[in-house]
């Protein structure tokens, strides 16, 4: 079987972004700590025009021009995402749309007709799902086939306005071209998996009690100046199954269920989720890697040592020096640069060390969240993570979160990053930790092939990071809202939502267009 992998990446983010530094003072925050604490500079916002497909479409085209793709030859678009658009057509149907829109006069009517499309949904991880599934697909396949598959990562990710979350947001798109004997990193067949059914971050369907609905909409009329009857709300609750509004879809049960795009989520609980995920995931990468041969303990250099960088899912730039310190820690507790450690900090927390109760567990996961921390302070994990993880960081704090999308983000922030500093990949292996609340982890590894260059000098990410237009404080909430309806930039040789169908049959129907 030949080497299967990654043979080119092309990134879409909006070409609007939110300064952190007027984001810290709109909302009284501590510029500081956002920025120095976790890495943030900017948050990407999606323009009117801009949604998941968009995003994920503009990537696909930048991808097949620059590598003159003929799209019949595109045996499958699979997309990983978080911020789907239905809840029943897949996202990528909207994506192969615009697709066919923009090269149906060169390659004919129906030319992604044999091109199969699925979304991949799992939280941040989706793309990485997706993308391990295409590189089995390409890799089945003889090399004189020639199988090409696109892996689309595309999402917006949204918190509420004023929550805990909303300096983590940002936005985009991107495309993955996997094929044989790549020209970017071969990805060798060996994933270390862990999975754990938790509620660390989850969009749920909410129900609200019609009573609730109507008493608002009345409370709205009260604040607009019309009198409020006393019994009004049970009135029209009585009158609702024999009202010409009883099947309409506001009134039709009696609960009014609403999706929302923003999540739920405990922010300590999702970090301890995705600590404990990555190591778990690497434990049994490592496993893996022994008995096929991959890694031998007794004579090779360590794992971790082995990797020239280490990729991860970036919820914040900083969120990889924060949570690799569990997996360091792992990789190291038979070396003797450990007792050094030990005699630095202090001995580590065991849970064996505490009451076996929810109270003893809090405390357990406390006392461990302390010496994650002081793990990150030594000398030894400092020098490490600025050698393999630092360059991964800097579009990440120009971005945001771009979920499913983040760890590819990371790779391109590093691979750019080195080709602009001359710095030799050749053969060397990278580390890849993907994570998806829920939870999942994924741990992997690249090879990174001789024509990494002359792949890497295509992307021009910082050159289109330093080009985007900022948003004051007003227009970002009429964006996040949904309120704003005029493109703050007027999209130019890219696709767009052009509309949004109103009432009848077709209620809700997007429509997309490429504009010149």
């Amino acid at each position: 079987m030949t080497d299967v992998g990654i043979d080119d990446i092309a990134i879409y983010f909006p070409k609007t972004y939110f300064d952190m530094k007027d984001f810290a003072e709109f909302r009284g925050a501590d510029f500081g700590k956002l920025n120095k604490g976790l890495g943030l500079a900017a948050m990407a916002i999606p323009d009117a025009h801009e949604d998941t497909a968009t995003m994920g479409a503009n990537a696909c085209a930048r991808l097949i021009d620059r590598n003159k793709i003929d799209p019949r030859k595109i045996g499958r678009i699979y997309l990983g995402t978080e911020s789907a658009l239905d809840g029943a057509k897949p996202t990528a149907t909207y994506i192969m749309d615009m697709l066919e829109q923009r090269y149906c006069s060169d390659y004919g009517k129906n030319c992604f007709r044999n091109c199969d499309v699925v979304d991949m949904t799992f939280a941040c991880i989706g793309a990485v799902d997706a993308m391990h599934n295409t590189l089995d697909w390409v890799a089945r396949g003889r090399e004189e086939e020639d199988r090409i598959g696109i892996v689309v990562f595309a999402d917006n990710a949204k918190y509420d306005l004023g929550s805990s979350g909303e300096y983590t947001q940002g936005a985009g798109g991107g495309a993955i071209l996997i094929r044989h004997n790549p020209r970017l990193i071969q990805i060798p067949d060996i994933w270390g998996v862990s999975t754990m059914p938790v509620h660390d971050f989850f969009k749920p369907r909410r129900e609200v009690e019609m009573k609730t609905v109507v008493s608002n909409v009345l409370d709205l009329a009260e604040e607009a100046g019309e009198p409020k009857k006393e019994g009004l709300v049970e009135k029209i609750l009585a009158i609702l199954p024999r009202s010409s509004k009883k099947d309409d879809i506001m009134f039709e049960s009696h609960t009014l269920k609403i999706h929302k795009d923003t999540p739920v989520f405990d922010g300590q609980f999702s970090n301890r989720c995705y600590s404990e995920s990555v190591k778990n995931a690497f434990i049994d990468f490592r496993s893996k890697a022994i008995n096929c041969g991959r890694y031998n303990p007794e004579s090779d250099e360590i794992l971790t040592e082995q990797w020239s960088r280490i990729i991860v899912h970036l919820p914040y730039a900083f969120q990889g020096k924060r949570m690799f310190p569990d997996v360091f820690r792992h990789d190291r507790r038979h070396l003797s640069v450990w007792d050094k450690i030990v005699e630095e900090i202090g001995p580590e927390p065991f849970p064996e060390d505490f009451e076996d109760s929810p109270q003893g567990i809090e405390e357990f996961e406390k006392a461990n969240d302390s010496y994650r921390r002081l793990i990150s302070k030594t000398e030894e994990f400092r020098l490490f993570s600025e050698s393999r993880i630092e360059k991964t960081q800097r579009a990440s704090s120009l971005v945001g979160n771009q979920y499913t999308g983040s760890i590819f983000l990371a790779l391109m922030s590093t691979m750019e990053s080195d080709y602009s500093d001359g710095v030799e990949m050749d053969g060397k292996y990278v580390g890849l930790c993907g994570y998806g609340s829920g939870a999942k982890a994924k741990i992997f590894e690249g090879v990174i092939q001789s024509s990494w260059k002359e792949v890497a000098k295509q992307f021009n990410l910082f050159k289109r990071l330093n080009n985007r237009t900022p948003l004051d404080k007003d227009i970002y909430e009429k964006l996040h809202r949904g309120s704003q309806k005029e493109s703050v930039v007027k999209p130019s040789s890219e696709f767009a939502l052009v509309a949004v169908g109103g009432e009848g049959a077709l209620e809700g129907q997007r429509k997309y267009s490429w504009i010149p």
